[in-house]
């Protein structure tokens, strides 16, 4: 006789909601592996999930929802009640309530501010006001401020009187401010812990420490982590005032972060992000809103060659190869655009450098590309015997390569330059215009040369 199949994690999670057990619940949560944890929550049900969430321990879901895709745990923190939702935003890392709190509907956002303590929702409302790809948005705004007229005693004595509220603090180091919040130096707290007691925190503390201001892109955060082992870097405004602090682990999520969205938007994800876990109409609207445009794209590539019928017609062997001197030429493009996004992203060249680009990437399309078309051209001779063919499906794929390498690279500043999300864009952009000059380069020179092709 078969064992009967145990259930799934989720589906005793499930089991446990609907019966109010949310002790029991919780209990087993806590025994899963994050991972466990990530799949269970995914595969209950939008009610389940819902219900499970509300009825667990702030902290615990909190936690829950840190496990969780950003997107995702807004969908359900949105279907929650606000007093249930604010609980819950209290209990997670201040950058995490600013990424989660953003994939949500606005006014949904300050239903749920309105139950949380006013001075821990204005402090989010200012968080929110930093652009997606500013620093700011990233740093916890709980820091340990100390004098530099303290002395290592008094500076202990103060954690010891704080320890409650400094338990929650994830303290690294500690910040020297003058009068008027100044940042002027840094104390590990190792540093602390081992000094005099009647030392004074200016003798100690790291001068001119490094610093960054609330208006850093994300990428300069991240290169100014390079080369250290620091953990944790201070943030401050355009007048030196201390503003909070950014963990290394927070840019770093950052950055993957915006490299898996680029990823998902070059794929012909709208929004960047999908799972399947999204409903049915979003889900399909987001790919179909992709796939239209390149309907519209694709038809306009495949009219060059209707203009050239007759030609296709006469020279059977071109069919063959127009799919090749356009795929080469998009791979080409798309290897450009590549190196100008990242260039971008480093801050190593600037929107309005087209000219630079397309000279650098000249040279490297035209020698490439006379590979290229050597190769394609002794292929298309060994295989039909006619140099004429080789040459026109030669030239046709250095030009096109050449033409691809500088459209690729000057693309994404351009729209960059313009306010248009290169990732997004690029790719149908490219392709088609890619396409569209093979065909006419291969189909124009072999209706030139129509006679000595047949």
């Amino acid at each position: 006789m078969d064992q009967e199949e145990k259930p799934s994690a989720w589906e005793t999670l499930e089991e446990l909601v609907r019966s109010d057990k949310s002790e029991e619940a919780q209990d087993l949560l806590e025994s899963l592996s994050p991972q466990q944890t990530t799949l269970a929550v995914s595969r209950m049900s939008e009610e389940g999930q819902a219900q499970l969430l509300s009825t667990l321990e702030p902290e615990v879901a909190a936690d829950v929802m840190e496990l969780l895709p950003e997107s995702h745990a807004a969908d359900i923190l949105e279907r929650l009640e606000p007093e249930a939702a604010s609980q819950i935003v209290e209990e997670l890392p201040e950058p995490d309530q600013t990424e989660i709190l953003s994939n949500i509907d606005e006014h949904r956002v300050e239903a749920i501010l309105a139950e949380m303590d006013p001075i821990d929702a204005e402090s989010i409302r200012e968080l929110r006001e930093y652009g997606e790809d500013e620093v700011g948005r990233l740093m916890g705004t709980e820091f340990v401020a100390i004098y530099s007229t303290d002395t290592v005693a008094k500076v202990i004595d103060q954690f010891r009187s704080n320890h409650q509220l400094y338990s929650h603090f994830d303290v690294q180091y500690l910040y020297v401010l003058d009068s008027h919040n100044v940042l002027v130096g840094v104390v590990p707290l190792r540093t602390l812990l081992l000094s005099g007691h009647e030392q004074l925190v200016r003798d100690i503390m790291i001068k001119e420490p490094t610093r960054l201001r609330d208006d850093t892109t994300i990428d300069q955060a991240d290169r100014a982590f390079e080369g250290n082992s620091l953990v944790a870097l201070p943030i401050v405004g355009s007048l030196g005032e201390m503003l909070g602090v950014v963990l290394r682990s927070s840019v770093e999520e950052a950055r993957s972060k915006r490299s898996d969205e680029d990823y998902l938007k070059a794929q012909g994800i709208i929004g960047g992000e999908e799972l399947r876990q999204f409903p049915l109409f979003v889900r399909t609207h987001r790919r179909l809103s992709w796939l239209s445009l390149n309907i519209a794209l694709s038809i306009l590539s495949a009219s060059v060659i209707a203009i050239f019928e007759d030609t296709l017609s006469s020279v059977i062997a071109l069919a063959v190869f127009l799919p090749v001197i356009s795929g080469i030429g998009g791979s080409a493009g798309y290897q450009a655009v590549a190196v100008s996004m990242r260039e971008l992203a480093l801050g190593l060249i600037e929107p309005r450098e087209v000219l630079r680009v397309l000279r650098k990437e000249i040279l490297v399309g035209f020698l490439n590309g006379l590979a290229l078309g050597l190769l394609i051209a002794l292929v298309a001779l060994y295989w039909h015997g006619n140099p004429y063919l080789g040459m026109v499906v030669g030239v046709a794929m250095m030009v096109n390569n050449i033409i691809a390498v500088l459209v690729g690279g000057a693309l994404p500043l351009v729209l960059r330059r313009i306010g248009k999300d290169p990732a997004l864009a690029s790719g149908p952009i490219l392709t088609t215009i890619t396409d569209m000059s093979g065909f006419f380069l291969a189909l124009s020179l072999a209706t030139l040369l129509l006679p000595l092709l047949k």
